[in-house]
């Protein structure tokens, strides 16, 4: 079951969780059960692989998930750089303890569109570095569900 196309995901039912994931922290959003809407939830900051696994597995169980959207940090030419294979290691060892459904998605520009909208609306750089990981995860799954309903 471990890498899914969006076809297998148009064909189940029930919440997604969404990950940006970066080099030091992991954002998190989850979509409604109806997958209308993507709700930004929280940044994990990364210690080490283990309880960083621990925790994401922990909010996927407790929001009752059935799929997880990953972000692929792709090059803008569309090439896959170094950052992709770090992301695809990190599903990897993360099917190792949990068999789930991962769903990758291009990400590019999704940091840049969030931040772009927190300067718009006048958001201080503080508010803005606290909230960047979990709405660049919000941008990316609604990706996602946008594409599911279209």
């Amino acid at each position: 079951m471990p890498i899914q196309t969006l076809d297998d995901f148009a064909a189940t039912t029930g919440p997604l969780l969404g990950l940006d994931p970066g080099t030091k922290t992991l954002g998190l959003a989850i979509s409604d059960r109806t997958r209308l809407i993507a709700t930004p939830l929280k940044t994990i900051r990364r210690t080490k692989f283990t309880p960083d696994a621990a925790e994401l597995l922990d909010i996927y169980a407790k929001n009752e998930a059935v799929g997880l959207v990953i972000g692929l940090p792709m090059n803008m030419n569309g090439t896959a750089g170094p950052r992709v294979q770090s992301v695809k290691d990190f599903a990897s060892n993360l099917l190792k303890i949990r068999d789930l459904p991962i769903l990758f998605w291009d990400e590019r520009l999704s940091t840049m569109a969030v931040t772009r909208g927190m300067i718009e609306a006048d958001m201080s750089r503080k508010k803005r570095a606290e909230n960047v990981d979990k709405l660049a995860a919000g941008y990316i799954l609604q990706g996602v569900l946008d594409r599911l309903r279209n």
